[in-house]
């Protein structure tokens, strides 16, 4: 059953034109937003967008590489702390936020080779990047005493830094960012991750990522190095996620242990899950439906926001088994059919 239905479209398949008329809504949506609300709404969703980087990248791994790793939130942090540590000791931003992006891509490439290449199992795979995250964690909340500095910078231990530089402009390092126009470059960003990760699927690479995902077996004996791409795969996912760290840093001008915490990891999933991880844009609206769910619950004064939210979604899951979006696809797509079955049914012969 063919679901014409916004990022559903199979990944192999270059995106068609209503995609692209999607894709350009989206954006003009969200760079619209600032015209009609206040500055307390942009800086909430400036936060949905940036976690939304975070969720793309464990939907690209998990969704089309069939990898689910719990260490999203590892290169997440790692990228948030990189960026607080290179812009304080450097005064200049730019190439801090390279760096950002660079550094967990390369821790990814070092821990990827050796749980790829070594060919462990998938629980495994899961399991070894839910203990590197622990140790990333358990790590930088041990780093309170003075002799943990990284230049001049010291890294505060469970206090964090909480003088994370804003972003400056690259031209002109004397002007920073204010709060609207670091949502506008994370509204930016985060349509350019959804389409180039959208036009990274229709390459040979994504093409075959999404046949190892299917069957790895299958594409090795056809003479692919699966391992390979994997990594790849891995480390795409790292950079993604070690972006968004740096803008969760550039966002509140802060940075803590709990960029790490083993629940944000296991939010992510749930982001994922939510909005459905057999698409890229799922994901993205997932996200932002929970974190909007958890900020409402919580101006409500519900006192178990956690134990309301986990009972929400655990209801959505079992009614939206392959997620919001993918459900909401089939359906228009079953009853497209059927109205069209009905109106044969009525024509006369």
């Amino acid at each position: 059953m063919a679901l014409r239905i916004v990022g559903l479209s199979p990944p192999s398949q270059p995106p068609r034109a209503w995609w692209w008329g999607f894709a350009a809504l989206f954006a003009a949506f969200l760079l619209t937003m600032p015209i009609y609300f206040d500055i307390a709404v942009l800086f909430s969703v400036t936060n949905y967008l940036v976690l939304a980087l975070l969720a793309l990248s464990m939907s690209f791994l998990w969704g089309y590489g069939g990898m689910l790793s719990f260490g999203q939130t590892a290169f997440f942090g790692l990228g948030g702390y990189t960026y607080a540590v290179m812009a304080l000791n450097l005064h200049e931003t730019t190439g801090a936020m390279i760096v950002a992006i660079v550094l967990p891509m390369l821790f990814a490439a070092v821990l990827g080779y050796f749980m790829i290449y070594g060919r462990i199992s998938d629980i495994y795979f899961s399991v070894i990047t839910l203990v590197v995250t622990l140790i990333l964690e358990k790590g930088i909340r041990a780093t309170s005493g003075d002799q943990y500095v990284v230049g001049s910078v010291r890294l505060n231990g469970q206090n964090g830094i909480p003088t994370t530089p804003a972003l400056q402009v690259p031209w002109n390092p004397k002007v920073q960012l204010e709060i609207d126009d670091v949502f506008y470059l994370a509204a930016i960003l985060l349509v350019l991750t959804y389409v180039g990760l959208r036009l990274l699927l229709i390459t040979r690479f994504g093409r075959i990522l999404v046949s190892i995902r299917d069957n790895e077996r299958r594409s090795a004996l056809l003479g692919y190095d699966t391992r390979r791409y994997k990594l790849l795969a891995f480390v795409i996912a790292a950079g993604v996620a070690g972006l968004g760290g740096a803008m969760w840093g550039v966002w509140g001008n802060f940075v803590g242990p709990n960029m790490f915490n083993l629940g944000q990891a296991a939010q992510v999933v749930i982001w994922v899950i939510v909005g459905g991880k057999s698409t890229l844009i799922g994901p993205i609206g997932g996200t932002i439906a929970v974190q909007y769910l958890t900020d409402w619950l919580g101006t409500q004064g519900v006192g178990q926001v956690s134990l309301v939210l986990g009972i929400v979604l655990m209801v959505m899951v079992m009614l939206f088994q392959q997620g919001l979006l993918p459900s909401v696809g089939l359906i228009a797509a079953m009853a497209r059919d059927a109205l069209s079955g009905a109106r044969r049914h009525r024509a006369p012969p």
